[in-house]
């Protein structure tokens, strides 16, 4: 298991677990990596957290001290750095964000030049220089990297996905809740490019306001803004505009089932959803599986990651991947999930079908779901116990075919998560708890 990287790069508290040293020997590594044959480009790009332009410099600094040019795009989605890595030719991106976290975290996102996560390999080369166990030398004279500012690349991604959908959206009225982010660079601009009706909130980052009480994570106040507002549709963000929350016209939630069940729904009945299948992760909802079947489309099921659910797409060749959370992946125009990419394609089904995302929601059952986190010891430990896994086995016998119940690790802390899905909500306590106290009763 990697030491620094997570399913989603490198993340943690600003100069607390995740310091300037470590950006800067990232840095440094990568500018050394790429810079090995001839000199290399990077792009940067960052959200708008207050460490961000802390982390920017470090990370420039320290390519450009390894003899590797620099671009920096400035505040920016995610998905911009991928598409400008794979399509503008740089030999890696970097995004500096800690997504949907608090203001006081931040994280370093690496992609390779075909606009993907980095491999595990380089993760680990990378690792190894952060932990002082191999040394590099500086370049010097005219072999310092040059650092040069690159906003123009902003509007090469939004042009991209202008060209994408030439649509008259004169029409619509939408309500948007860019979380102090990202997207504050991005999402009004293009809408109302395409002649979208558009009120936004929380388009006023200041450093520390990003994701507070807003965005993906807490979409309350767009559910209200829209149903009293008569909009067709409401798009909340996360911090690094790479999810996206969907909002239909009663106020109610559309989150990445819905999404994956619209959109799936839509390329079949098109004959454009290659291989006939939707990869989604194991915690989709049940009630999403169910739709799924009903549709006759199949399913593929990863871990918890974009990453995963992207891989298995590349090599089973589909076309549409996301999660719950709000990532999607249309693996034939991106390689990571896009929040507005993921609006722009609800719009477009929309805007097809004459139909409002309540209606086109229909046939999906969503079942009520309770996921609790448990602090373990080890978590190997807890997945190995035996007298867990009979009370597991228990739960799933009592559940049968009309609820289900997940344990798993987390990927980045001492925790078991216990989800359960059922029928009702009384169902989910009853049977996460039953699993849940015994993990505690035994203090593995």
């Amino acid at each position: 298991m990697s030491k620094y990287f997570g399913t989603d790069g490198i993340r943690g508290k600003a100069n607390v677990t995740l310091t300037v040293e470590t950006a800067f020997k990232i840095g440094r590594y990568l500018g050394y990596h790429f810079s090995k044959e001839k000199k290399a480009h990077i792009v940067i790009g960052k959200d708008t957290r207050l460490s961000s332009s802390m982390f920017e410099c470090a990370i420039a600094s320290g390519a450009s001290s390894s003899g590797c040019d620099v671009s920096l795009v400035g505040y920016c989605p995610t998905p911009t750095i991928a598409y400008l890595t794979k399509n503008m030719h740089f030999d890696c991106g970097v995004m500096i964000s800690a997504s949907h976290n608090p203001y006081y975290d931040n994280g370093i996102k690496i992609f390779s030049s075909e606009g993907i996560k980095i491999d595990a390999h380089l993760e680990e080369l990378i690792e190894a220089y952060i932990d002082d166990e191999v040394s590099l030398e500086y370049a010097s004279g005219n072999a310092i990297g040059k650092i040069e500012t690159y906003k123009e690349g902003l509007q090469h991604y939004l042009d991209w996905l202008a060209s994408l959908f030439p649509m008259d959206l004169s029409n619509f009225h939408i309500a948007i809740d860019c979380a102090n982010g990202s997207s504050t660079t991005t999402a009004l601009q293009l809408l109302t490019r395409l002649h979208a009706n558009c009120h936004v909130i929380n388009h006023e980052p200041n450093g520390i306001n990003i994701n507070e009480g807003c965005g993906s994570t807490h979409p309350e106040a767009l559910c209200k803004l829209v149903k009293e507002g008569k909009y067709d549709l409401g798009l909340a963000f996360d911090g690094d505009a790479d999810r996206l929350i969907a909002v239909n016209e009663d106020g109610q939630l559309i989150d990445g089932d819905y999404i994956l069940y619209i959109c799936g729904k839509f390329l079949k009945e098109n004959d454009a959803l290659e291989n006939n299948t939707v990869v989604t992760t194991v915690m989709a909802n049940l009630g999403f599986f169910k739709a799924m079947e009903r549709l006759q489309i199949d399913t593929k099921s990863t871990k918890v990651g974009d990453k995963y659910v992207y891989d298995c797409m590349v090599k089973e060749h589909f076309t549409l991947g996301g999660e719950q959370s709000g990532h999607i992946i249309f693996s034939n125009h991106a390689t990571t999930g896009d929040g507005l990419l993921t609006a722009l394609k609800l719009i477009e089904v929309m805007h097809k079908t004459s139909k409002s995302l309540k209606t086109l929601s229909e046939g999906l059952k969503i079942y009520p779901q309770l996921l609790v986190n448990v602090p373990v010891k080890d978590k190997e430990v807890v997945l190995h116990d035996e007298d867990v896994a009979k009370e597991i086995k228990d739960v799933t016998l009592k559940l049968k075919d009309n609820g289900r119940i997940l344990v798993r690790p987390s990927g980045t802390e001492p925790l078991i998560r216990v989800m359960v899905e059922a029928e009702t909500e009384e169902l989910c306590h009853h049977y996460v708890y039953q699993v849940v106290d015994l993990i505690k009763q035994k203090n593995l």
